[in-house]
């Protein structure tokens, strides 16, 4: 494929943004609702007058009545149970209440009051038995199926002359069933209100919570010491007062028993349930699959029968699409993980240069050599994954640690140690503002604050959301390094809107724009994207003119200058085109240039793979993780450049003892304090010349300018 091709290939095909759109919840909910379209779509081609008003108002109402049993089986889902027995309990609840209301002559509320407990004490029993006899759902279900229908037949038997023999003379009897308010039944706007309370109860309220991890892993739940028998219980006594519920509408409606009322109910609930994306397995469902659902499986009972379908022929299409719901639903449960992976990591075409040479013998700039080997190590062993140093006015020297915390080292030794903060995630770049509180990326949480005290505070955890992003980028996944201005302006750059920090390796497999540079006023406590589709944006490290600032794009292997005020506002500048290696933080000399860390070495190979996209998808799919090709981390630099992007020195460790991988570097009172996100130690560097009085922070508060 010619290289123009390709790269119009990988920069316009919308693969990336259908994996985006895979892996959202939402589709879950989106594939019954096209379902129900070409449903309607369907029998309205074929049927007369299928969606006219009359019509309309008719399926709302028997969708309503089904759909509180449909609710009430879909907890029972979640929780990973299943109920059989919710036809044979509405035909009993449908009894009591014709008898009490036509026979009995109960005042209505007393009878809907009576006919609910009915429905809770049927249900009861099917949740004692299985919520804390612990015996098997399935098959306690389908015998109090038997039961409850063989109850039903006696009851059906002995009052069925009596309630027919009566006609109800009750106007709110009526309403309930066949009124309606603005056009629309009775039974829907009860029903309505049902729903919306389900669904706060499962998606903001703990009970709805307790019951999603009760489905989702019974053994976790328990060892979390929720009440499992109780949850599981409850949910088949809300299954029958829901049952009850719909009896209550139903009796209302016809006014007279039938022997077939309840008869294959389950069949139908089930498929709705299944249909509308309710886990057989358990842990996952909602109210709004359940509602999708019931109206599927009603327009196509109702479909068929207008079509004068055979009840053997309608009962067996049911039957098909209950089996086709749950072949899809197992199959699709086992292999979604692996879809949106195969479907999400979407590789881009990334033509980098040839990289600049290292060797002594060409005289380049980036000449290996070994200035590093002889550095003091500080903390050694005693800190893990120190990403960036940087030091205080007392010269007391901070890092954090894979820990979740920030160490101080107290001058002037650093043998005496402490921890500072616990953040609780892994704290990345750090600076401090002129009011000497201590700025933290904290990776997979946003940029955090601590105060001299060593109180952490939460600056900012999200930004301004993008309006055509598929991707949630309003979250910060993954705030790498920062700087910040003499007016308080934090400006970060955070890596990836698309993985987690442990997820870095996969970022590097993509090679796309995924990152972005962002400001946080603590004046005004807004945060705002600046500058966006950077790819894998690193160091940040504020120009002499304080209208700038300087980023790395670590897997571009390039450093650029972006302008946030002045004349070349919203500009962006290219400083070094093409790096040997992949920078990381950026930092100020005391002589006016800057210090970049460069955290690991370009290879031949992953840079070709990188004009491979192809190449890397196959890759990707076909073997695991750790057998991936990756950027090279185990051997990194520091280089010092100018203004220019001219390269003014290199520091190697050459044999990677003493510092094998450089992710920061920060120059405080002559010397270079090494950190690095795999070491477990903290280099010092004597540096020859340096500003013995120089430090970072007083360039904050503007008493130093160089």
């Amino acid at each position: 494929m010619p290289k123009i091709l390709k790269q119009l290939r990988y920069q316009f095909w919308p693969d990336k943004a259908f994996g985006e759109i895979l892996q959202k919840q939402w589709t879950e909910t989106a594939i019954p609702l096209v379902a129900l379209l070409i449903t309607i779509a369907f029998f309205a081609s074929k049927i007369d007058n299928f969606i006219s008003v009359s019509n309309l108002a008719d399926t709302l109402r028997q969708a309503s009545e089904l759909g509180f049993i449909a609710l009430g089986m879909s907890l029972v889902l979640i929780v990973g149970g299943i109920d059989l027995s919710v036809g044979s309990m509405f035909a009993i609840c449908n009894i009591v209440a014709l008898y009490l209301v036509q026979v009995l002559n109960f005042p209505i509320f007393a009878a809907i009051g009576v006919t609910l407990a009915c429905g809770a004490l049927l249900g009861a029993i099917n949740g004692v038995l299985i919520g804390y006899l612990r015996m098997r759902a399935f098959l306690t279900t389908l015998v109090t199926l038997i039961i409850f229908r063989s109850i039903c037949d006696i009851a059906q038997y002995n009052t069925a002359v009596a309630i027919s023999s009566v006609i109800p003379t009750s106007d709110l009897w009526d309403f309930i069933g066949n009124g309606s308010f603005l056009n629309i039944p009775t039974v829907t706007w009860v029903f309505a209100v049902v729903a919306v309370a389900g669904h706060i109860f499962l998606t903001r309220m703990r009970g709805g919570w307790h019951m999603m991890a009760v489905g989702g892993s019974r053994r976790s739940a328990y060892n979390s010491g929720l009440p499992m028998s109780r949850i599981v219980a409850s949910t088949y006594i809300v299954s029958g007062i829901f049952a009850g519920a719909a009896a209550v509408f139903y009796a209302a409606r016809l006014g007279s028993p039938g022997a077939d009322t309840g008869k294959g109910m389950e069949i139908v609930i089930l498929t709705a349930a299944i249909l509308g994306g309710i886990r057989l397995g358990g842990g996952k469902g909602s109210v709004t699959k359940a509602i999708l659902g019931t109206l599927i499986i009603l327009l196509i009972t109702n479909g068929l029968l207008r079509m004068a379908m055979p009840a053997g022929g309608s009962r067996l299409i049911l039957a098909g699409i209950l089996l086709l719901a749950a072949t899809l639903d197992i199959r699709w449960f086992k292999n979604r993980g692996k879809a949106i992976q195969e479907f999400y990591v979407s590789p881009g075409y990334l033509d980098l240069p040839v990289a600049p040479a290292t060797s002594a013998a060409v005289g380049s700039m980036y000449a290996v050599n070994d200035k590093l080997h002889d550095i003091e190590l500080i903390g050694l062993g005693q800190v893990e994954s120190p990403e960036d140093v940087i030091l205080d006015e007392q010269d007391n020297l901070y890092c954090g640690t894979r820990h979740g915390e920030i160490v101080r080292f107290f001058a002037p030794d650093y043998k005496r140690m402490e921890v500072f903060a616990k953040i609780g995630g892994q704290p990345l770049g750090m600076a401090f503002d002129a009011q000497r509180h201590l700025y933290v990326c904290v990776g997979g949480m946003g940029l955090y604050r601590v105060t001299p005290e060593g109180k952490v505070e939460k600056a900012s955890d999200e930004t301004n959301r993008s309006l055509f992003s598929i991707v949630d980028d309003s979250r910060l996944r993954l705030a790498d390094d920062l700087d910040i201005a003499p007016d308080g302006r934090v400006f970060f750059s955070e890596a990836t809107i698309r993985y987690e920090m442990h997820e870095w390796q996969i970022d590097s497999l993509e090679g796309r724009g995924n990152g972005r540079l962002i400001c946080y006023d603590p004046n005004t406590g807004q945060t705002r994207t600046l500058v966006k589709n950077l790819i894998f944006p690193n160091g940040v490290c504020l120009g002499p003119d304080q209208q700038s600032v300087l980023f790395a794009e670590s897997w571009a292997c390039t450093i650029k200058r972006y302008w946030f005020d002045g004349p070349r506002k919203g500009q962006i500048e290219m400083v070094i085109p093409n790096l040997p290696g992949y920078p990381d933080n950026i930092n100020r000399a005391s002589d006016g240039n800057y210090w970049v860390a460069l955290m690991g070495m370009r290879g031949p190979a992953f840079d070709l793979a990188m004009r491979e996209p192809a190449f890397r998808k196959r890759m990707a799919k076909r073997l695991p993780q750790d057998e991936w090709l990756s950027p090279n981390i185990n051997v990194g630099c520091v280089i010092k450049i100018n203004e220019r992007g001219e390269v003014l020195d290199a520091l190697w460790d050459l044999g990677g003892v003493n510092h094998p991988m450089i992710t920061s570097m920060r120059e405080h009172r002559g010397y270079l304090y090494l950190g690095g996100i795999s070491n477990n130690r903290i280099g010092r560097y004597k540096l020859d010349g340096a500003d013995p009085d120089f430090m970072q922070h007083r360039i904050v508060r503007g008493e130093k300018h160089v």
